[in-house]
């Protein structure tokens, strides 16, 4: 069974200390951990979503990265104070 990617990915990141980040993958295997590679399209479509939003913030190499251009290995973090949003 699939959990809501959103769902998922907000409550990862809402358990852990401020300033950690979670991959792609771990969300996936959250969302299903039998099909979890179906489901990294959809994680990082909805990642993409929410950083276009402000609600967080997808890095690459401990960066904020352009939601809109970035490539290759990211994580995702929630936004920390003071931070401007990437979109």
């Amino acid at each position: 069974m699939t959990r809501d990617a959103e769902a998922v990915i907000l409550d990862l990141l809402a358990a852990l200390p401020a300033g950690k980040s979670i991959s792609p993958e771990e969300a996936a295997r959250a969302m299903d951990p039998e099909g979890w590679r179906r489901q990294l399209g959809q994680v990082r479509a909805t990642a993409v979503g929410l950083a276009r939003q402000g609600r967080l913030v997808i890095t690459r190499h401990g960066k904020p990265a352009d939601p809109d251009s970035f490539k290759g290995v990211y994580r995702l973090r929630l936004p920390q104070a003071g931070e401007a949003p990437s979109a």
